[in-house]
């Protein structure tokens, strides 16, 4: 058992003191705000998004709300999990280590919101040294969904991911490692229970909430309580070459896509449906894939219900994304149990993540759509007025903070003590949600992870590395993700260009045709990275 660091109230503290003399909105008007985050979830899973997993509390938020075609994430667990706290660029704060910053929760709290975590936090520290009043959950980044700590009587060794591989929960006022839970512990429903119980146990009528739920689904281990696999068996025997097709049909029904827009080919490292031999053991990995995507939507129903029943409803922001795109990763530790119990550890794999994010290229750490591109459902009847409606505005994941300060009539500070930090990134979705001009206004959003991992849009123009440079593919490199290609030495050459608006699945590569449009993006590019790496 470790205690929390004894100085982490000192930046709340800070914060607390830039109380709101102006504010004008009463308790009653702020609304409460519910920040719900999945794992590794791919762009069209959800039945909203043209999926065929069955995902009807979603799908009703939709219908009730407002869904985005163009909303940008960090493309790794961390990296938008800094961005979606801080409202800044990963860099900015040291990336995990959230340094030089305030945290959504810290300047919410000071502005007389109870601040309320439960789930995944994969960031430096404790939630609660940073501004959340209450919290349960996962420290780092996945543990087994059936028990995270040691073994259980009467039980088999819980899969991981290494030998020893416990990983650290936070619990009422400690942080516990191994965590072992009682038997019917599920990583969903356990988050859910604690965010349930957070708002009965601080309900207070003058006072509004801030509460984020950080769900360790569907990310790897696929663990799911048999009767949920059972719906889904047999269901994806078609293969991901015929549901690939399947799946943007719906999407152009729905509107999300173009109606014209051509399904990009199978990735190169998947093979053909007709090619695999054990087609049953590969129906089983999706189907465990989509019992947890099945259940996390249940208990959001459960979240969703108590709005409800409260009557928070009406006038509580609800937002709905991913952290990143599907995950192509092997992490594999046990071949020979097959995916489900809590004996196993098994991942979704290349092909599988393939279908998650159709229609797009490339998967949880490129900086192509299919690693930066999430649904985003966004619900607040007070505000969207018109559900069902579909914006092609463009946003990020740094403009989540940048919303609640906005619609909580909160203020940003400029300094934590006498440190100086820097300015918001992002900019408020008000004017999206409630229907005003702002969602079309032109912005230039940028992306780095490592070295070459890079990325910058304006506009319609879109500036990324290329898809055979620094990647590594885990499908063949195997667990440890060998580099299968070194760098050339002229980083500056490394670069694809895609007009995103006419080509959003990034088909057509345009660098060789303008290279003027390459070099101004690069420098623009080159200026962000000087500027976010001098702000650390």
């Amino acid at each position: 058992v470790m205690r929390g660091r004894p100085g982490g109230r000192r930046i709340f503290l800070a914060v607390a003191c830039l109380w709101l003399p102006g504010m004008s909105l009463s308790a009653a008007e702020r609304p409460n705000i519910l920040l719900i985050v999945a794992d590794d979830l791919g762009y069209s899973d959800l039945g909203c998004y043209g999926g065929e997993i069955a995902t009807p509390n979603l799908d009703r938020l939709a219908r009730q709300g407002l869904r985005f075609t163009q909303f940008y994430n960090n493309a790794i667990c961390t990296g938008t999990r800094a961005s979606l706290v801080t409202g800044l660029y990963p860099r900015q704060v040291g990336l995990t280590r959230l340094q030089r910053c305030v945290t959504s929760a810290e300047v919410l709290r000071a502005a007389g919101y109870r601040t309320l975590m439960a789930g995944k936090w994969h960031l430096a520290g404790d939630p609660r040294q940073r501004g959340f009043q209450k919290y349960f959950g996962l420290l780092t980044g996945c543990c087994n969904q059936f028990n995270p700590g040691a073994r259980r009587p009467g039980e088999p060794e819980p899969g991981k991911k290494f030998v020893g591989d416990n990983q650290p929960f936070a619990v009422a006022d400690r942080v516990v490692k191994p965590y072992t839970p009682s038997r019917g512990f599920y990583t969903t429903d356990a988050f859910t229970d604690s965010a349930l119980r957070f708002l009965g146990e601080s309900d207070a009528k003058d006072q509004p909430f801030f509460l984020y739920v950080a769900y360790t689904v569907p990310h790897y281990p696929l663990h799911a309580p048999p009767e949920d696999i059972a719906r889904y068996r047999g269901k994806f025997l078609s293969g991901w070459d015929e549901l690939r097709k399947k799946r943007l049909e719906r999407m152009k029904r729905l509107g999300l896509v173009d109606g014209n827009l051509e399904l990009p080919p199978r990735n190169r490292h998947a093979p053909a449906w007709d090619d695999v031999d054990d087609k049953n053991a590969w129906d089983l990995k999706m189907a465990v894939y989509a019992a947890m995507v099945d259940r996390m939507d249940r208990n959001i129903g459960r979240l969703l219900g108590r709005l409800r029943s409260t009557g928070q409803e009406e006038n509580t922001l609800v937002l709905f994304f991913s952290d990143n795109g599907p995950s192509d990763e092997d992490r594999t530790s046990t071949p020979e149990i097959p995916p489900g119990p809590v004996e196993s550890y098994r991942t979704v794999d290349l092909p599988w993540a393939n279908l998650s994010n159709t229609p797009f290229r490339h998967f949880k750490r490129w900086n192509h759509e299919g690693g930066i591109s999430t649904p985003l459902i966004a619900r607040w009847p007070r505000v969207i007025k018109t559900g069902g409606r579909i914006t092609a505005g463009v946003g990020h994941v740094i403009d989540v903070m940048a919303t609640c300060v906005d619609i909580a009539a909160a203020t940003y500070p400029k300094t934590v003590g006498e440190q100086k930090i820097p300015p918001l990134e992002g900019r408020s979705l008000l004017p999206i949600l409630s229907g005003k001009a702002g969602g079309d206004q032109p912005r230039t959003l940028y992306w780095n992870q490592r070295a070459l991992w890079r990325a910058v849009r304006r506009g319609r123009w879109k500036l990324v590395s290329p898809d055979h440079t620094y990647q590594y593919n885990p499908w063949r490199a195997g667990r440890k993700g060998r580099i299968l290609r070194k760098p050339p030495a002229d980083l500056d050459q490394l670069w694809e260009l895609y007009d995103v608006q006419a080509d959003r699945t990034e088909m057509n590569n345009l660098a060789s045709k303008h290279p003027e449009r390459v070099r101004e993006l690069a420098d623009l590019y080159a200026a962000w990275d000087r500027r976010v790496t001098a702000s650390r």
